[in-house]
């Protein structure tokens, strides 16, 4: 009795379903039972739960450091601002502002202050001769046009002589050391009052430096 012939297509088929089978044996077995993180991105392991709560403590921590850097920065501002205020009105050298530290700022406000300058009465002259000027007589309007010349003037006299005598004395004293802005310096504070000074005066009328 004859065989009858194998349909090719039969084979095919069976070879196929033969090596899926396999590769389905041979696939790893995952545990379905763990549950996935939702927010975990796709084909990624879910994190475990001490290490998120690691991480949450981590960002919490650095949160509280920041915080607590920031107010001990603000805290030692603090301090600094109320040493720098006590020692405008002491004249502790270590605590002054940049400005009015060193030696030869020291000297510029002690010959300054030993002195009477002018322009340190120029606010209570400028006051008398706004008064003046305000009264309806022709005779004391011109008063007081004179009076704010002649203080002017003063001024200007008072300021060059006193500029020119300080740098003669800062050069033989300090003649290595930087001396740039110590004459405006010192003109700036001939213009206040003596008691408005910052740093306070540390020398009496007349006291050489």
């Amino acid at each position: 009795m004859r065989g009858h012939p194998v349909p090719l297509g039969f084979v095919f088929r069976s070879r196929a379903k033969e090596e899926k089978a396999q590769v389905a044996d041979k696939a790893p077995v995952t545990d379905s039972k763990q549950p996935r993180d939702p927010q975990a991105p796709k084909g990624r392991p879910t994190p475990k739960r001490s290490e998120a709560q690691s991480q949450r403590r981590s960002v919490a921590n650095t949160s509280t450091t920041r915080k607590d850097a920031a107010k001990r920065q603000r805290e030692e501002r603090r301090v600094q601002l109320e040493k720098q205020r006590q020692a405008l009105a002491g004249g502790d050298e270590r605590y002054l502002p940049a400005r009015d530290k060193g030696p030869v700022r020291k000297f510029a406000r002690n010959f300054v202050d030993a002195r009477f300058n002018v322009a340190e009465f120029f606010l209570p002259m400028a006051v008398v001769i706004l008064v003046l000027s305000m009264v309806r007589v022709a005779s004391m309007q011109s008063i007081a046009l004179m009076l704010w010349l002649v203080v002017i003037v003063l001024i200007v006299l008072d300021s060059i002589v006193s500029g020119f005598r300080l740098r003669k004395q800062l050069n033989e004293r300090f003649p290595d050391q930087n001396k740039r802005g110590a004459i405006p310096y010192a003109l700036m504070r001939s213009l206040q009052m003596r008691r408005l000074r910052l740093p306070k005066p540390q020398v009496k009328r007349g006291e050489r430096s």
